[in-house]
């Protein structure tokens, strides 16, 4: 596996950049005006509410409302970065995930529209908080801006942890369900998404969801495309590892390969779709200079049929999210991601 994922300059590993303010810690949800699930209908015109142009693909929240608090603020628009405790109906594993909503999605005009969701995994241990949800590194900053500017789509972010317990010797969990271990990977491609679609207006497609990661969390970002290409249409992996390599596998060598890559492409072109569309990037210098050469094989090998990259390689950078977050735009990797998707589309 992959060291763990530098951060950067000046930020901290556990709760580097909060943007906090005051209102930290409080309640918070993100329930507007027409986000209640629909009751049924009674006579008259069904209590119908006024459909907004693309409302077939809405889902509106399904609820039950997760009891969510501030966790921080991004200082350059306000907006709030959000925290609850989840306990995953599906995997039986609890821990906390962190969300976050662009400022159009309390904007009148969308009120009535589905977000794409995109699931932010962090590199290294992932537990017990997941770094992309402090505003140092600057991923929700950029995707308001970035939106605002055409470039990406306003995606809701989901940032649950990765692993469930502290690292300790390199001890880590593959993001997958591991025999007698916590279903981890049920957790973050089930549960997690189910806690979006039960407190957000979503898209019912998989054109809505997309997973990004670095390092440990771009192997999850990878393997979960291809293991679940119905439930999820893109990822943006950086820096990632491509094979599981858990010690916790030992013994369990048939469910290893049912969550290797290297097994899973074949098995999707094999099955002549769907297509997937994924972005990989990896930097020259330490730890992504050793990576490189095996993203690039990676690429060779399997980008055909319903396989679909592409690879941005970052001169100069390293195993840094620092490095990443802005390479996302600057080598074009999230625009044609969201090219691959489906936005929101407001009233008219």
């Amino acid at each position: 596996m992959a060291v763990a994922l530098v951060l950067g300059a000046g930020v901290c590993p556990v709760f580097g950049g909060l943007g906090d303010s005051s209102d930290t810690g409080d309640p918070i949800g993100f329930a507007q005006g027409g986000d209640a699930p629909p009751t049924p209908a009674t006579g008259g015109d069904g209590g119908r509410q006024p459909v907004a142009a693309g409302a077939s693909e809405v889902l509106m929240p399904t609820g039950p409302a997760a009891a969510f608090t501030v966790a921080a603020t991004v200082p350059e628009d306000g907006s709030k970065i959000a925290v609850t405790t989840l306990k995953g109906k599906k995997s039986g594993f609890t821990g906390r995930v962190w969300v976050w909503a662009p400022p159009q999605y309390r904007e009148p005009r969308y009120a009535k529209s589905g977000f794409p969701v995109m699931i932010a995994l962090p590199g290294g241990a992932g537990y017990p908080v997941n770094y992309w949800m402090g505003t140092d590194l600057k991923l929700e900053a950029s995707i308001a801006a970035w939106s605002k500017e055409g470039r990406s789509l306003p995606f809701i972010l989901a940032m649950p942890v990765l692993n469930p317990r502290p690292d300790a010797g390199g001890l880590y969990w593959d993001a997958s369900d591991i025999p007698g271990q916590p279903k981890m990977g049920t957790w973050l491609t089930e549960d997690v998404p189910d806690l979006v679609r039960a407190n957000f207006r979503t898209l019912k497609s998989r054109d809505g969801w997309a997973i990004m990661g670095s390092s440990t969390g771009g192997f999850a970002g990878l393997k979960s495309v291809l293991q679940k290409p119905h439930q999820f249409k893109a990822a943006l992996v950086s820096g990632p590892d491509l094979v599981p390599d858990s010690r916790l596998w030992a013994g369990h060598e048939q469910q290893e390969r049912e969550n290797d890559p290297t097994v899973l492409a074949p098995e999707l072109i094999r099955a002549k779709g769907p297509d997937v569309y994924i972005a990989f990037q990896v930097g020259t210098v330490g730890s992504d200079a050793r990576t490189r050469p095996k993203v690039e094989d990676f690429v060779r090998t399997y980008t055909r049929g319903p396989i679909r990259t592409r690879l941005s390689v970052i001169q100069g950078g390293g195993h840094n999210a620092r490095t990443y977050v802005p390479n996302m735009v600057d080598a074009g990797l999230i625009q044609w991601i969201s090219a691959h998707m489906r936005g929101p589309v407001p009233a008219p």
